[in-house]
């Protein structure tokens, strides 16, 4: 892909805060119509660059390309065509959902049809003259993505969209966002710390760690990782476990059991036979598939504290 095809990249994407680098050397490369998911733990740095992203906050060093323009110098017109749900939308709450769109379009100059436009998009039109406070949260969230989508942006970007939400919530905002680049024609960067909500959506991934960008390819490379192992219960594992290695298998072995990873049903068997022949007693064989959440875990280092 060439540079002139993505909409949003950024250089060495630095912050610095009270002393350290809370953003680190970030390279984000985002292609037009792909929803982009924006990974990390709580307080891995994605706010914080997605801040710096929309021009609310200033880099240290490093610099932010939006549709091929330095947002440095063209901020104004390229936020234009950017549309943006962080953190917790705000409203009037004893505004409708009507008013509270009408007061963002008087301030972006559209025409008053994206009210209907945008209240359809988000199946809120039966709502629309109904108090604000009296929705639920899933309602606001969907009300909030159809503010974003008012001024008819080019790029939207979600911080945590699902924040809060029950399942029937999150289902329904994840059906609205998959539909978007192809109904709205916008690219999406979606920031979450749930790698199970992200991969159900997003065509690409970035993951970033302590304000590193530590992985950022297809959702597709990361299911080549999540390949399954084989461990195997043995009598003796560390016996069992040497002569798998003078054998040329690569095994690990952890005090109870072996594991081999992405071994095929004629590895396993030649296994099994190699451990028999040698008066090994084999109590069970299982296949462990890695879930995507696990590596993303792995990656992150964050197990057990999400």
């Amino acid at each position: 892909m060439s540079n002139q095809a993505w909409i949003l990249e950024t250089r060495g994407l630095t912050k610095r805060l009270g002393g350290k680098n809370v953003v680190n050397e970030v390279n984000l490369a985002i292609g037009k119509g792909e929803i982009y998911g924006f990974l990390g733990p709580n307080g891995a740095g994605k706010t914080t660059t997605i801040r710096m992203l929309l021009g609310l906050a200033k880099p240290t060093k490093g610099s932010v390309h939006l549709f091929g323009r330095d947002i440095r110098k063209e901020r104004i017109p390229i936020l234009r065509k950017v549309g943006s749900l962080v953190e917790y939308p705000s409203y009037y709450g004893h505004l409708t959902a009507k008013e509270n769109l009408e007061v963002v379009r008087r301030l972006l100059g559209v025409p008053r049809s994206r009210i209907d436009d945008v209240l359809s998009v988000v199946r809120l039109t039966k709502e629309a003259d109904r108090a604000v406070k009296g929705y639920s949260l899933g309602m606001k969230q969907r009300l909030g993505i159809a503010t974003a989508l008012l001024g008819q942006p080019e790029l939207l970007v979600l911080d945590e969209p699902t924040n809060g939400l029950d399942p029937a919530g999150i289902q329904e905002i994840r059906e609205l966002i998959k539909s978007l680049p192809a109904t709205q024609g916008v690219t999406i960067l979606i920031s979450s710390h749930l790698l199970s909500e992200v991969e159900q959506m997003a065509t690409r991934v970035g993951i970033i760690d302590k304000g590193n960008l530590i992985y950022q390819d297809g959702i597709r490379m990361l299911r080549e990782r999540a390949k399954s192992r084989i461990r195997f219960g043995v009598s003796e594992p560390e016996a069992a476990w040497r002569l798998l290695l003078s054998h040329g298998y690569e095994a690990a072995w952890d005090r109870h059991q072996l594991t081999v990873e992405r071994a095929d049903d004629r590895t396993v068997a030649a296994i099994v036979t190699q451990l028999v022949r040698q008066n090994h007693q084999v109590y069970r064989v299982e296949e462990e598939t890695a879930s995507l959440e696990r590596i993303f875990l792995e990656m992150t280092g964050t197990e057990g504290s999400l």
